[in-house]
């Protein structure tokens, strides 16, 4: 560095304090943009630790009430539920069932907190019995005879009260068939968040155990993105615009940076980033050794997620980061 440069290029002068670091941050986290799934289980008296999770646990609708409560005092605005059913068939038809488990907990969490956004995951791997995404025929899941009954499941979740309804079966041609089934059934205000670019990850196996979604035989690799595409979930997540989605989707988070700044470049639709269940374990698994600072990490992980350009993150550690950035 010569001397004239010497007394201009002090890069760390904005970093020698808290202040001023704080006062020159590109990007900031808060707990407004956190969306915390949560598992609810048909039953009652339900509350049961998911053992590949820590922290996280499954829930009968009459144990949400203080569960919704506790996330609302944090000032988190939105749940995603997902739900494991009381019996599962050939071809989920639990899922579309306006008395089911999915359905009760929309309206409890309606009641308990009005203003809590209400977001449901569409689709049948929870509720079939083969652990699939959808019908299977020929010993494959075929397309489109599924697409009518992840409409009548999203119809039916806007029937119980829900805000947002997010398919992500991977099915081509979901978004479409969801959006004319909402709309048709008078629900054309009822938004859809689609997992557009949702990849066949090792990173779901701790989801796996929690929502009793594993599938029987094969794998969904048929279905869901080959890992080292990103061309083709740019693909992905324009088909699902001109379908009519109104919110798009990363998933996992942490591997496919990438791919999120990608999306963030390609569409001004809000963009969601899903911090999956193996990166949570993992986080987990290595504070529990003593081996990382989990808070540091924690908010130095959802951060990344806010840099590469995500609007929403949908993560298990919302209710921790929440505390952790007001203090509480």
């Amino acid at each position: 560095m010569t001397r004239e440069l010497q007394g201009n290029w002090r890069l760390r002068r904005l970093r020698r304090t808290a202040g001023l670091r704080r006062l020159v941050r590109e990007h900031e986290l808060d707990a407004g943009d956190f969306v915390y799934p949560l598992f609810v289980q048909a039953g009652s008296g339900i509350n049961a630790p998911i053992d590949a999770m820590p922290g996280q646990f499954r829930y009968s609708v009459d144990r949400l009430p203080e569960e919704i409560a506790e996330i609302a005092g944090l000032g988190i605005p939105a749940v995603l539920l997902f739900g494991l059913p009381e019996s599962k068939d050939e071809t989920g038809s639990g899922a579309l069932d306006d008395g089911g488990v999915v359905q009760d907990a929309i309206r409890s969490i309606r009641s308990a907190a009005p203003d809590l956004v209400v977001i449901t995951d569409v689709c049948l791997c929870e509720y079939t019995s083969h652990g699939h995404c959808g019908i299977i025929r020929g010993g494959d899941v075929d397309n489109d005879s599924t697409l009518p009954l992840l409409a009548d499941m999203a119809v039916s979740h806007a029937r119980a009260g829900a805000d947002i309804v997010a398919p992500s079966a991977m099915m081509d041609g979901q978004v479409h068939a969801i959006r004319c089934g909402l709309d048709a059934a008078g629900f054309a205000q009822t938004p859809i968040m689609a997992y557009s670019a949702k990849f066949a990850s090792a990173f779901y196996g701790p989801f796996r155990e929690a929502a009793d979604s594993a599938p029987q035989f094969g794998n969904r690799r048929g279905y869901q993105m080959d890992s080292p595409n990103v061309r083709e979930a740019l693909r992905e997540i324009a088909a699902d615009v001109a379908q009519g989605a109104d919110l798009v989707m990363v998933k996992p988070g942490l591997p496919y940076l990438d791919v999120v700044r990608a999306a963030r470049e390609a569409t001004d639709l809000p963009l969601a980033v899903y911090n999956v269940s193996g990166e949570y374990s993992m986080v987990k698994a290595a504070a529990e050794r003593g081996w990382v600072d989990e808070r540091a990490l924690t908010l130095e992980l959802l951060t990344a997620f806010k840099r590469a350009g995500a609007d929403i993150v949908i993560t298990y550690h919302a209710k921790e980061a929440a505390r952790w950035l007001t203090g509480s």
